[in-house]
């Protein structure tokens, strides 16, 4: 069995998808489609443009979903659809990926859900009073534990449960900050401030929360042609209304990444594809569940490959 998956924030990079758009039309449609959609030249930014404004959450969110939907138009180019997976499955923005290249939603409504998420999630809290940290070589419920102890009378959750030895922690500045060291005493491998404005996925995005509520409420959703392991269930859903509302619960909730994975090996995927930006989800799976196979789909040569793979 086989998965595709999806990378979230972090992943990008100046360039990523230049090489799909130049060596694929399908995928250079892809871009051109976000780009209308958004009303911007996202792709002259995601590819020419300076770092720091591409990783602009409003910028970064809709450029990863381009680049992993470009990868997948270049992939279908070689005869290789979404319906070779048997799951789906991304990490906080890469749930709106998934949900794309599964066709529960179109191109241009997740550009544009997208670009209100990263706005939304940005305006939640005033720059520099939230933070989030990774907590390194502590498993989930010992990182829990630390953060609810460094909350004090402040938000501090365990936000990312990446894999048995990586848990995001996210809140207060002045929290999160306790929570690091704290961390140290208990073990912690490393404990480090992470180089994001906001603290996402944790319940100080309450307004944006509300913000996307009212988004989704305006789009069509489909049922996806296969299952999306969601971040706030870690189990396949294939509602359409379920999965509305677990986007929506998604901002606040924790991404429950490490169980998704494990869920999914469990059922016998033992093949994973990582489609589009950066390695990350690759060496997160191979940390939860080493039986597990991976290959990234980024380049016209990785496009390539994986199609002869399946052709084979």
């Amino acid at each position: 069995m086989r998965a595709f998956v999806f990378p979230g924030q972090g992943s990008q990079v100046i360039g990523m998808g230049r090489e799909l758009a130049e060596a694929y039309p399908e995928a250079r449609a892809v871009f051109d489609e976000v780009d209308a959609a958004l009303g911007q030249d996202l792709s002259a930014l995601t590819w020419e443009g300076d770092i720091a404004d591409l990783t602009l959450t409003e910028n970064a969110q809709p450029a990863l979903m381009a680049t992993s939907m470009a990868a997948m138009a270049a992939l279908a180019s070689e005869g290789v659809t979404v319906s070779a997976a048997d799951y789906v499955a991304g990490h906080s923005l890469g749930e709106y990926t998934a949900l794309c290249a599964a066709g529960a939603l179109s191109l241009a409504d997740t550009a544009r859900l997208l670009k209100v998420r990263g706005q939304a999630m940005q305006e939640a809290v005033p720059v520099g009073q939230g933070a989030m940290a990774a907590l390194l070589g502590l498993d989930y419920e010992t990182a829990r534990a630390v953060a609810e102890e460094a909350a004090g009378d402040d938000v501090c959750q365990a936000a990312n449960d990446n894999d048995p030895g990586q848990v995001v922690v996210s809140g207060h500045k002045a929290a999160v900050e306790r929570a690091v060291e704290i961390a140290k005493g208990r073990g912690a491998k490393r404990a480090v401030i992470l180089p994001v404005s906001a603290p996402f996925h944790s319940s100080l995005m309450a307004p944006a929360a509300e913000v996307m509520a009212g988004a989704l409420d305006k789009v069509t959703f489909e049922a996806p042609v296969v299952p999306v392991v969601t971040n706030v269930s870690a189990r396949p859903v294939t509602n359409p209304d379920e999965l509305r509302a677990q986007l929506v619960e998604q901002v606040t909730g924790s991404v429950r990444w490490r169980e998704s994975v494990a869920w999914m090996a469990g059922e016998g995927v033992g093949e994973v594809w990582e489609i589009g930006a950066g390695k990350a989800l690759s060496g997160m799976i191979r940390r939860i569940d080493r039986a597990v196979a991976t290959r990234t789909v980024a380049t016209p040569h990785e496009v390539k490959d994986a199609a002869a793979s399946l052709a084979g």
